[in-house]
C-alpha cells in the first residue's frame, strides 16, 4: 500500500486528489494540509511515502516545506512530488535542489498523477523532457559546482550519472548504448551510493552541478 498525503491551499483541488487517490488500488490518502507548517505536522504524524506538494501555498510555501522535510532525518525517506499549476519555470530549478522528486501539473490526465505516484515511491524520478531541458538550460547559466564524492566514480558510472541527466530511463539509456537495462541500472546505484544520493532527482541535480556531459 502506498501511503500519501496532500498539500494545498485549495480545498477543492485537495477533494479531488483524494477522491482519485482513494479510488486507486493499492493506496491510500493519510491526510490533508492547507499551508506548509501543517503539511510538515502531518508529515511527522503520518509518516507516509509520497507528498503531493503544491508550491504556491501561505505561510510556509512549499519550497520552504521542501527544505525542512530534506532537513529532518525521521522525513528523508519520504519521496515529494511537487502538483503545480505553473508549468516549467524557476520553480523547478529551485524544487529540484531543494529534494522534490517528480512534478505533475494539475491540469493533467488524473491518470498521470497516479503513474507520478507510482514512479516516485518506487524511488524513480519524474522529470519530462520538457523538464529536463530547462533544468539543463537552468544549470548552465548558474555554472558548474564542486560535488562530494564525484572523483569516486568511475568513468562509466560518471557517463550514467549525465545519461540519467538527460530525462531518458533506464531501458532508454540501454537501447542509445546497447547494453541491458540491467547494466545500466547497476552503475546507476552505484553512483548514487557513491554521491549519497536520495533518489534518481537528485542524481540528476548533482550531475548537472557537476557538469557531466555524454562522451561524443
Amino acid at each position: 500500500m502506498i501511503r500519501v498525503a496532500i498539500a494545498d491551499d485549495q480545498a477543492v483541488v485537495r477533494m479531488g486528489l483524494r477522491a482519485l487517490l482513494e479510488r486507486e488500488p493499492g493506496m491510500e490518502c493519510v491526510g490533508e494540509a492547507a499551508d506548509g507548517t501543517a503539511a510538515l505536522a502531518l508529515m511527522r504524524r503520518t509518516r507516509p511515502d509520497v507528498l503531493l506538494l503544491d508550491i504556491r501555498m501561505p505561510g510556509m510555501d512549499g519550497l520552504a516545506t521542501l527544505r525542512a522535510i530534506a532537513e529532518d532525518p525521521a522525513l528523508r525517506r519520504a519521496r515529494i512530488v511537487v502538483v503545480t499549476t505553473f508549468a516549467v519555470d524557476e520553480y523547478v530549478f529551485a524544487a529540484l535542489q531543494a529534494g522534490a522528486s517528480g512534478f505533475v501539473l494539475k491540469d493533467g490526465a488524473p491518470d498521470e498523477l497516479v503513474s507520478a505516484v507510482r514512479v516516485v515511491a518506487a524511488g524513480e524520478a519524474l522529470l519530462s523532457p520538457a523538464i529536463t531541458r530547462k533544468v539543463i538550460g537552468l544549470f548552465g547559466r548558474h555554472g558548474t559546482e564542486p560535488v562530494e564524492g564525484l572523483e569516486t566514480l568511475t568513468p562509466r558510472e560518471r557517463e550514467m550519472a549525465a545519461w540519467v541527466a538527460t530525462g531518458r530511463s533506464n531501458e532508454e539509456i540501454a537501447k542509445e548504448l546497447v547494453i541491458s537495462p540491467d547494466t545500466v541500472r547497476t552503475h546507476v546505484s552505484r553512483a548514487m551510493v557513491k554521491l549519497r544520493a536520495r533518489d534518481r532527482a537528485q542524481l540528476v541535480v548533482f550531475a548537472m552541478r557537476a557538469g557531466l556531459t555524454i562522451p561524443t
